[in-house]
């Protein structure tokens, strides 16, 4: 579960490493809320895990306009009862798409952490302070300075959505920087192409680009999640499939509204 939370927000960040800091946004507004649900495998049976809902919402942040994303994912009962998971992300951008504040709040079985940084862009470089909650509520600051572009899960999110991915080749990897409550870290994402597909909740068929997550284990990859994003100027990932140690899950997008563009990924 903690890596569908993790993997979500990686689904369309492939762009990131080719844009220049500031950047026109073309594909979400306020208003838009998109709602998931998530399935585990246990023992060749898929059962409902969870649920996820990410909303934007435009606000003022240090007196300038900005944009402010909100996602919660949650076990559901039934699996509460093995492992209690309670994620909650919080993003602010700029509304040229460079992150401001961004904290993860997460709960997984009885350990709570938080993840927060914030960043300020003096003389043309990055300059971030980290701080990270152990689950003792240990508090560990740090700061750390790029001239690089540098962003959290939720920024790469929206950011990336409004990228043209026509400059991508099918098994390009491509790199990028990503901050947590402690460091900026390389990560690394593998392009592979285009596929049509239905979706098995709501038999809606997509056209998505298709991207894997992958890490590397003795020089050896090991893909940890492959997701589908429409291809379309939204930009919406509508599944995820991931790779666990201990089996696997999906999850699927089950309602999308007050969308910016039309979405034309839909073939019926």
């Amino acid at each position: 579960m903690k890596r569908i939370i993790y993997t979500f927000f990686l689904a369309v960040a492939a762009a990131v490493a080719y844009a220049q800091c500031p950047m026109e946004n073309t594909a979400f507004k306020a208003g838009e809320d998109l709602k998931y649900q998530l399935y585990f495998n246990w023992k060749f049976i898929w059962i409902k895990a969870g649920t996820a809902n990410l909303n934007i919402s435009q606000v003022q942040y240090q007196d300038e306009p900005a944009y402010r994303c909100h996602l919660i994912t949650k076990g559901s009962p039934r699996t509460d009862k093995f492992f209690v998971m309670r994620d909650t992300l919080l993003g602010v951008i700029t509304p040229n798409l460079m992150p401001l504040y961004y904290r993860k709040g997460a709960l997984e079985g009885k350990r709570y952490y938080v993840d927060e940084v914030w960043y300020s862009y003096p003389s043309g470089n990055v300059q971030l302070k980290h701080r990270y909650v152990n689950p003792s509520g240990e508090v560990r600051d740090n700061t750390s300075t790029s001239d690089e572009c540098v962003f959290d899960m939720v920024s790469m999110l929206l950011r990336a959505r409004s990228f043209d991915p026509s400059m991508f080749k099918e098994g390009q990897r491509l790199q990028f920087k990503m901050a947590d409550g402690s460091k900026v870290a390389e990560e690394t994402l593998v392009y592979r192409g285009k596929k049509k597909f239905k979706m098995e909740n709501t038999g809606t068929t997509y056209r998505c680009l298709v991207f894997s997550f992958v890490e590397y284990e003795k020089k050896k990859e090991k893909e940890i999640v492959t997701f589908y994003i429409t291809d379309d100027a939204n930009h919406l990932p509508v599944r995820l499939d991931l790779f666990l140690r201990f089996g696997t899950a999906k999850a699927f997008l089950t309602n999308a509204s007050q969308l910016r563009n039309p979405q034309d990924a839909i073939i019926q």
